[in-house]
């Protein structure tokens, strides 16, 4: 995949915590911290261990600034930002608000990530729709086969933006467009990308889109992030937390129950979603993405990701080819026999990429330098 976006961003290594003796591929994994991650995280825990200076408004103004950061960064306001523990969660509130009726469809592709598959399985379960799992005929890519398993059965299309094992793309605007038309409901599993990939809710339209953080948004472990659809914001949360009630700022009329809820999409956050020991993280690193602006580290690291497809071709090994791969990663196709040997002599060099499936999945980020991406191949090469 090519994007056009100009200036270039430049490595940005000095910015992140990777010791230069430490070649890293894995972002797709875990992504390293950001100093200024790093440094809000040390603050926070010394913020946290004196309660005394912590406000009753505290509770409050981070998380906020937080939803609206998030918002931005998928082409939104803050209103519809809910704050998670992690994906499944969010796709428990999809599924909790997505009315399924016996014998309809609920579109999934075939080697997804596995915690929305396990709760859309649930949800067939209980309502007696059917899971139907797409899979690519050879020399198909993922948007034709879904579009082609696309029917008026199905109530529900759960995708990602690309393939969790190798990067391989699929095009949400021909799959939203597609979804639209036949009125069925759009789930967006952007964990994989958002952050590296731009997204745009106005323009898709989803009915939720769902997010970790601890990947491409820089961010701690522990914090996700859920967008919905205004027409979903008065559902029915997970749980009953006191925070997202109406006027739960007035801390001395807590025992005033209400009925209402804060507005927008608030009432599905998580219990405890103050995390004063993770907020200030995640908001230093959303602070950093909007900043180097997503268009821009796509660009950035399409050109790495451009210069690695390249050097693999020169040992004989395949990758996806890159109108069908997002900007940020791609999968290195390995014979089953190297894969063993790949690993070891990665870790030897002191490289760091994973193994999914039959490819070696190469994630890079801005942290990436020219220096990396030759200790990457010299080991590739002693191994293949």
């Amino acid at each position: 995949m090519s994007v056009d976006v100009s200036p270039i961003l430049s490595p940005q290594r000095h910015l992140f915590d990777v010791p230069e003796e430490i070649a890293y591929f894995n972002t797709a994994n875990l992504a390293p911290h950001l100093h200024a991650v790093r440094a809000a995280g040390n603050a926070a825990l010394d913020r946290r261990g004196r309660p005394w200076t912590i406000t009753a408004q505290d509770w409050f103004t981070d998380v906020e600034q937080l939803r609206a950061l998030f918002g931005q960064l998928v082409g939104a306001d803050a209103e519809g930002v809910a704050l998670i523990p992690a994906t499944s969660y969010g796709f428990a509130v999809a599924a909790n608000n997505i009315a399924l009726t016996e014998g309809e469809r609920i579109l999934v592709v075939a080697e997804e990530y596995p915690s929305g598959v396990y709760t859309w399985r649930k949800a067939a379960r209980r309502t007696g729709a059917e899971i139907h799992t797409v899979t690519r005929a050879s020399g198909q890519t993922w948007t034709q086969a879904i579009l082609a398993a696309l029917d008026e059965r199905v109530a529900v299309v759960s995708v990602p933006n690309v393939h969790w094992t190798d990067g391989a793309l699929i095009d949400l605007p021909a799959i939203a467009a597609r979804t639209h038309e036949l009125g069925a409901r759009l789930v967006i599993d952007a964990s994989q990308s958002l952050g590296a990939l731009p997204l745009d809710v106005r323009a898709l339209r989803p009915d939720f889109v769902i997010s970790v953080g601890y990947k491409w948004l820089l961010g701690p472990f522990g914090r996700g992030y859920l967008w919905m659809a205004e027409e979903h914001r008065h559902g029915d949360p997970l749980e009953e937390n006191w925070i997202v009630r109406a006027d739960s700022e007035d801390f001395a009329r807590l025992v005033d129950y209400r009925d209402e809820y804060q507005p927008g999409a608030r009432r599905f956050d998580m219990g405890q979603r103050t995390t004063f020991e993770l907020t200030p993280m995640a908001l230093a690193a959303l602070r950093q993405l909007v900043d180097w602006q997503v268009p821009r580290i796509a660009a950035a690291l399409d050109a790495v990701t451009g210069q690695i497809a390249e050097r693999a071709a020169g040992l004989g090994l395949t990758t996806v080819p890159p109108e069908q791969r997002g900007p940020h990663m791609l999968g290195i196709r390995l014979p089953e026999q190297t894969r063993a040997r790949v690993e070891a002599a990665l870790a030897k060099a002191n490289c760091f990429a994973a193994v999914r499936g039959g490819s070696l999945r190469v994630s890079p980020h801005l942290h990436t330098t020219a220096a990396d991406v030759d200790r990457l191949f010299a080991a590739l090469a002693a191994a293949v």
